[in-house]
């Protein structure tokens, strides 16, 4: 793959607007990416519309920046809460942080090296976080910017993180350690003082065990300068950091877990490995005053109760008014081994135990102050699963959680795929929200969402976007994506227009997934019309249509057959197959390609004509919203189970939907319910073959050819299989599948190799679970069988891994792709790879546009059928419409991907549409039965121009023919090496392009209709199946990806974004002051507070504890200070705010400083005036008068 490292240089070279000669229209775009310009132009209708067109974008317009991602973070650590400023953050397992304030402050950053994220600290109302991560390592980011950066880092060298605490108002961090050493970090600088509590001084010299690592850090409540430390064999040890020596040691014989102390400072709790809970107070140290163990069951025979599950943290927190509260994770008894992982909660006498979803990671109680030493008032707990947030109201005696405002339920069920609509109707939104507010769960909190900090205001660019989900359980979420936020809309559950299957059924039904048979698979979406379009993953289709109201009815099914094979004839002439033969004797005549003798004999009868899943035949109740119009199932031929779909497209105007999959293509009306079309790829061609394949001899055994969800989660098999083999034919130009043993003049495989090769348990689904684009990793359990014309060999692709190097991989195939006709002669089969309605030229003599169906095939043929509709729209549901081939086919190289239309002056020409009317509206009457269709033309012939530009692009190549005369006006080889996963057509800065994202991470966009090189920027390799099935580009310079199975990462390769990004993100940070300490008397004030800090100081910095050892750890600086601030720098708007912020917080703390300084002065004044009159009082007195 050459890198394209072009912006004004490649402008320059392409200065020259296209002229006459083809040649010289793109040879500067073209040249420079490996392309060729085909120089096949006319000068009529090819020639002079390149001279009309002027391209208005360069590559200045693009750059591409990630912008934000939603979702649950994956695989989480750590958990931390600002009580001032209200701001969440969660580490996780891959060292990314995520900050979360106020719904629309949502800040995602990442550690360089990748570690896992230990534990989290915030400075309290000071705009930073300190993390420690699994490689030893400190880290200080800076949250006074929009976008976190890392100030400082301290590397340990010698010994492990296990703890970290900051006390509150300090800048002393307390570090332990592995080897149970306690270390102390100077926040400010991130140097290591000389101050150490070595394990060996803090024990007792008499103690002979080491006593593991230090599992808790705290100082008292009480007195600042005493250290509470927390062993791991059960040691506590209360240190003076003054005096350098133990004040108290207490001894437990069970592992401790966590360590809490009442606020008052006198007593502390800690949780054991065998569930225990123990009290104790610092004046009788020798035993806890209170043992108990919680969830144990109490022996009757007066013995201690039996052990439980370990308590893994526990919080004591106390009220003025009530009880205090003990709330602990884990915990529960061992013989309840059913028992979900649970939260409980102990006010009293009362206990409460909330069972999770998830198992538990962390949890933190909110607390109206965030002095240690104050009565805590517990108000909600944060409690952080492995796959949720959820937070618990305490003020309410029944503990209700609060309804979470963020989008973190993305992966509900695992996200198989998504599209993504920007600048779609503005009335969308409010409408699928109004529908989908109806079906919000109830009995949450009533109180408003406890972490509310940071500030976030809508951007510039608010127009309309929307995200598409498609999940697992066939369920599809719309949200709401405009000005990069994320709430669900609407969800809607596929599943429900099929029977239930009830277990232990599964053997007997023709279903062909063991689990997961609604998975979403491809999805369809017109916004004007409203039409939504899914494609499941046991090949079906099902049409929507949306409405306000609620209906009874039932549900319309068609059943279609599309299977495929050239008849075994032995003579080895070629059988001429009528263009269209008569579907009715011509369907059950077919037989498949892939068949199996297993199937046949272990399941006894025969399978054929039933569909995978079974349609509701009762009526439906289907609530306002998207309503399903029509079911349309792939069935069962001669014993073997439907193909999965491949391609899918609809169009409201026509009333047609078509899908296709690697045997044929099928039409159908869903208007009046028919079926157009079922016909075989090749057939398709009719006397257009460019190959004429000649038909097989006959084979002795036949291969089974599996759908996608053998692939595990792939929603397109050739999608999959594509990443096996980017240059064979074999696997991309047809639906090889990862079962199927490839049948070729090198190598016959026996009957005996077949079913050694698809031997299956009796009755059992050829299948395995169709998992989630979220969980799929590129590691295939299956065998590819590719067989070698040079060597006559075999070679076997067992599996993929994540580690993708296509160039070797390039080498183990000695055919590439563009060897089209040896790899037909392999085998013909041909999957429908893309499919577009379209307004256009059928064929070359054509002089209007007529309606087509483009259909792109494996092979990258490109077949033109013209759609034959009825004259008026009155006839239109009882008129037949017909079907048929336009003689049109054009080639490129690899599998075709996507088509466009421009219009002679290079502008998008968008598929004709019904608009929107509610098909179950109250007023029923003539005028809105009447469809308003609106078909993108313009009625004169002058003014739609006499031509128009296809754009069609392939996983090679992409290419613009000039219609009607088909002549090939730009090529763009686009990659040689690799090949791409997702090709749009979108529309930016009002002009068009060409966006690309290629196997190996390449994101790419060329200008329209020339195939200029605008941008090739390496941005991501695909490490995973995941994001090379859910990455998609949309208008306006937006795109975006599943980053992890949790999350939605959305990027922009727009230059103007990337400059306003700045001001559309959230603030983290936002001026609070901090609340003032309660019972501050006279004395106290004066004396107190800073005397703590300058003690800390004067104990800790280097004139008293000296310096550290070097070898010890490294401090290492962060680029958070000049590139942090250069990146918080961006815009105008961002500078003036940061200004005002900066100086309203300075006028702030001026202002309390005069307000203090006051107060302290009013004071003096007191304290003066008192001291004069008791010396006046006394003044004559001796000292025996006293």
């Amino acid at each position: 793959m050459k890198k394209f490292n072009f912006r004004k240089v490649l402008d320059g070279l392409t200065a020259s607007s296209p002229s006459g000669s083809s040649g010289g229209g793109s040879g500067g775009g073209s040249g420079a990416g490996g392309g060729s310009v085909h120089p096949g132009g006319t000068a009529g209708a090819a020639g002079t519309p390149r001279d009309e067109i002027q391209e208005t974008l360069t590559s200045d317009y693009f750059q591409i920046c990630k912008t934000v991602r939603h979702g649950f973070p994956y695989l989480p650590t750590a958990l931390a809460f600002d009580p001032v400023q209200k701001i969440l953050a969660i580490g996780t397992r891959t060292g990314a942080i995520r900050i979360l304030g106020r719904p629309g402050v949502d800040c995602y950053c990442q550690h360089e090296s990748g570690a896992a994220v230990l534990q989290l600290q915030f400075l309290i109302n000071e705009g930073a976080l300190v993390s420690a991560s699994a490689d030893d390592a400190l880290h200080l980011w800076n949250l006074r910017q929009k976008r976190p950066a890392i100030l400082h880092s301290l590397k340990f060298n010698r010994e492990r993180i296990t703890y970290c605490h900051l006390p509150f108002q300090s800048k002393w961090l307390y570090v332990g350690t592995e080897r149970g050493n306690t270390h102390i970090v100077n926040i400010e600088s991130f140097i290591l003082s000389g101050y150490v509590i070595m394990w060996n001084k803090a024990i007792e010299l008499s103690t002979k065990t080491h006593p593991g690592p230090v599992v808790h850090l705290s100082d008292s409540p009480r007195d600042e300068g005493k250290l509470l430390i927390g062993y791991e064999n059960g040691t506590v040890v209360l240190w003076d950091l003054r005096s350098k020596r133990a004040d108290l040691r207490a001894y437990y014989d069970e592992a401790i877990h966590s360590v809490a102390w009442h606020h008052e400072g006198k007593q502390f709790m800690c949780s054991h490995s065998d569930g225990s809970l123990t009290l104790w107070n610092l004046k009788s140290p020798n035993r806890p005053f209170q043992t108990t163990i919680p969830h144990g069951k109490i022996q009757r025979d007066g013995k201690k109760p039996e052990s439980c599950k370990p308590i893994l943290k526990v919080e004591y927190k106390t009220c003025k008014s009530s009880e205090p509260f003990v709330i602990f994770s884990g915990g529960l008894s061992y013989d309840k081994a059913c028992r979900r992982p649970s939260l409980t909660i102990m006010h009293g006498k009362a206990i409460t135990v909330l069972e999770m979803d998830h198992p538990i990671v962390d949890f933190l109680t909110l607390c109206e102050t965030p002095y240690p030493n104050e009565f805590q008032e517990p108000y909600a707990v944060v409690v952080l699963l492995e796959k949720d947030l959820i937070v618990v109201d305490l003020t309410q005696s029944n503990f209700p959680i609060f309804e979470n405002p963020y989008p973190i339920d993305i992966h509900e069920s695992p996200v198989t795929c998504t599209e993504y609509f920007a600048d779609c109707p503005p009335d969308l939104i409010p409408v699928l929200y109004s529908v989908g507010a109806k079906h919000k769960k109830q009995g949450y909190s009533n109180k408003e969402w406890p972490i509310s900090g940071g500030a976030w205001n809508l951007g510039a660019q608010t127009y309309p976007e929307i995200i598409i989900t498609g999940h697992a359980d066939g369920s599809v979420k719309f949200w709401d994506a405009s000005a990069i936020t994320l709430q669900m809309l609407y969800k809607l559950k596929t599943s429900k227009v099929f029977e239930k299957q009830k277990t232990g059924e599964g053997k007997a039904t023709a279903e062909i997934v063991e689990e997961d048979p609604f998975a979403v698979q491809m999805m369809h979406w017109c916004p004007e019309s409203r039409i939504f379009c899914v494609a499941g993953v046991s090949a079906y289709v099902i049409v929507y249509r949306f409405s306000k109201h609620e209906v009874n009815t039932e549900i319309s099914s068609l059943e279609v057959r599309l299977q495929y094979e050239v008849e075994d004839i032995i003579t080895p002439e070629p059988e001429i197959i009528p263009p269209f033969p008569d579907a009715s004797s011509q369907l059950p005549s077919l037989k498949s390609l892939s068949g199996s003798t297993n199937t046949v004999a272990c399941e006894g009868t025969m399978k054929d004509s039933i569909p995978c899943l079974s349609v509701k035949t009762r009526p439906v109740r289907m609530p306002p919203g998207y309503q399903a119009d029509l079911v349309i199932q792939l069935v069962w031929v001669d014993g073997e189970p439907p193909q999965q779909i491949t391609s899918l497209a609809v169009n409201s105007a026509y009333g047609l939907v078509a899908f296709g999959n690697c045997n044929g293509l099928a039409v159908v009306d869903f208007m009046q319910k028919t079926v157009l079309l079922s016909m075989g790829t090749l057939d398709l061609y009719g006397s257009s073959d460019p190959y004429q394949r000649q038909p097989r001899s006959p084979r002795k055994s036949k291969q089974f050819a599996a759908g996608l969800t053998e692939l595990s989660d792939s929603p397109v098999s050739l999608e999959l299989e594509r990443c096996k083999s980017p240059t064979s034919d074999h696997v991309n130009g047809h639906c090889t599948s990862p079962t199927s043993q490839s049948c070729s003049s090198g190598k016959r495989l026996s009957s005996a190799d077949v079913s050694k090769a698809n031997r299956r348990g009796p009755g059992r689904p050829p299948f395995r679970k169709a998992q989630s684009a979220a969980c799929m990793e590129i590691s295939l359990p299956v065998t590819t069988e590719v067989i070698d014309d040079d060597h006559n060999m075999t070679l076997s692709s067992t599996s993929l891994y994540a580690s993708h190097k296509y160039e070797n991989r390039e080498n183990s195939f000695s055919r590439s792709r563009s060897s089209s006709v040896s790899s037909i002669d392999r085998d013909s089969k041909e999957a429908i790879t893309a499919l577009y309605f379209m307004e256009s030229f059928a064929r070359k003599n054509d002089s209007a546009v007529s309606s087509c169906l483009w259909v792109g095939t494996g092979l990258g043929m490109v077949l033109i059928l013209s759609l034959n509709l009825p004259a008026s729209d009155d006839l239109r549901h009882s008129e037949p419409v017909m079907v048929s081939p336009s003689g049109t086919v054009l080639t490129l190289k690899g599998p075709v991907l996507t088509f466009a239309c421009l219009d002679c002056m290079g502008t998008l020409t968008h598929p004709p549409y019904e608009v929107w009317r509610d098909p179950h509206s109250a007023d029923d009457g003539e005028k809105t039965r009447k469809r308003k269709l609106v078909m993108h033309s313009p009625s004169s012939s002058q003014d739609m121009g006499d031509h128009q530009f296809a754009v069609i692009c392939s996983e090679k190549q992409a290419k613009v023919f000039s219609l009607p005369s088909q002549t090939c006006l730009y090529v763009h080889n686009i990659t040689e090496t690799s090949f791409l996963l997702r090709a749009d057509v979108v529309t930016l800065c009002n002009s068009v392009c060409l966006a690309c994202f290629c196997a190996n991470g390449h994101i790419m966009t060329l200008s329209l209709p020339s195939l200029r090189p605008l941008l090739d920027i390496n941005y991501l390799p695909v490490t995973d199946m995941r994001i090379a099935r859910t990455f998609c580009f949309t208008n306006e310079g937006q795109a975006l990806y599943l980053s992890s199975p949790t999350e939605i990462q959305r990027l922009t390769y727009s230059q103007e974004m990337c400059d306003n990004l700045q001001d559309m993100l959230g603030d983290l940070f936002t001026p609070v002051e901090t609340p003032e300490a309660q019972n501050r008397g006279f004395l106290k004030g004066l004396f107190g507070g800073s005397g703590q800090a300058f003690d800390r100081e004067e104990l800790f910095g280097e004139a008293t504890a000296g310096k550290a050892s070097r070898s010890l750890a490294q401090h290492i600086p962060g680029s958070g200070g000049i590139e942090g601030v250069r990146g918080a720098a961006g815009g105008v708007i961002g500078d003036l705010t940061r200004a005002r912020i900066a100086l309203d917080e300075r006028g702030q703390k001026l202002g309390e400083l005069d307000e203090r300084t006051a107060s302290m002065m009013a004071s003096a004044e007191a304290f003066s005036k008192h001291a004069h009159e008791v010396m006046l009082k006394y003044k004559d007195k001796k000292w025996y008068q006293f």
